[in-house]
């Protein structure tokens, strides 16, 4: 404090006699009252509970803190952002692993479908599961689509549809649980991950789940639909969808014609 009023005594010379003894009589009360205003201010913060102290606000805008409490907590164990990054390692690696490395974590993706209480934990290990090419891995994708959380579901979805499920024995499976999914799922946005998830299937199962998804009165799950059937049947009816349905019941349709912007979808594929 002495040191602070060495400091303001240059800034009170500057003024006139009577306003220096003003200024300097206003802070010699300030200095008098400050002690006391502290004082109170701790005293309401231990009986008020204040964990953080009278400066918490601090806290918030300093970084130091965060980081701080990050370090705490990396100290105590894995931390969440620690598990998540390992387990994205893991999906981006596990179809380069011999088969009994794989078969190993399948018995780990497992417990932690079961047991993780986190959802994102339980979507990347759904997304593992998807990457496993040495060993089945539909049974995991199953758990995915029956989980709580509607991103794991999602996840779930998009695993049935990836290329290692697809292009192995289990293709017949996954295209059953996706075509139930469209039928059964109430939450529109894994419907439609379903939806997308056929777009690259051609079989009987597949085009007839799409074809019941169109009598779905959304008009965004209708043009989801008819973009997933121009997929799956490499053939293109305009996007009424009743003009689809009548050209997979059978009747004679002519086919629209293919729009540059469809085209160029076509070739993306």
């Amino acid at each position: 404090m002495t040191s602070f009023l060495f400091l303001l005594v240059p800034t009170l010379n500057r003024y006139s006699p009577p306003i220096r003894r003003t200024v300097s009589s206003d802070f010699r009360a300030f200095t008098v009252r400050l002690p006391l205003m502290l004082g109170i201010a701790m005293s309401a913060c231990l009986l008020t509970g204040c964990h953080d102290g009278p400066l918490y606000a601090l806290k918030v805008v300093n970084p130091y803190y965060a980081v701080s409490d990050w370090k705490k907590d990396s100290e105590r164990g894995v931390t969440d952002h620690q598990r998540r990054q390992e387990l994205t390692t893991l999906a981006d690696s596990i179809a380069t692993m011999p088969e009994n490395r794989q078969q190993i974590w399948v018995s780990h993706l497992d417990a932690l479908l079961e047991n993780d209480e986190s959802p994102e934990m339980r979507r990347l290990a759904v997304l593992t599961a998807g990457n496993l090419t040495a060993v089945p891995s539909i049974s995991l994708i199953e758990k995915g689509l029956d989980d709580e959380s509607v991103k794991v579901r999602m996840e779930a979805c998009r695993a049935l549809a990836s290329a290692s499920v697809l292009q192995s024995d289990q293709s017949t499976d996954a295209v059953r649980m996706l075509a139930s999914t469209i039928g059964t799922e109430t939450n529109d946005d894994v419907r439609r991950a379903a939806i997308a998830a056929l777009s690259s299937q051609n079989s009987p199962v597949a085009i007839n789940a799409l074809k019941v998804a169109l009598q779905d009165r959304n008009p965004a799950t209708q043009t989801l639909v008819v973009d997933a059937l121009r997929g799956a049947t490499g053939q293109n009816h305009g996007d009424d969808p009743q003009a689809w349905i009548a050209a997979l019941n059978g009747t004679p349709t002519e086919e629209a014609e293919t729009k540059i912007a469809d085209r160029a979808t076509d070739l993306l594929r």
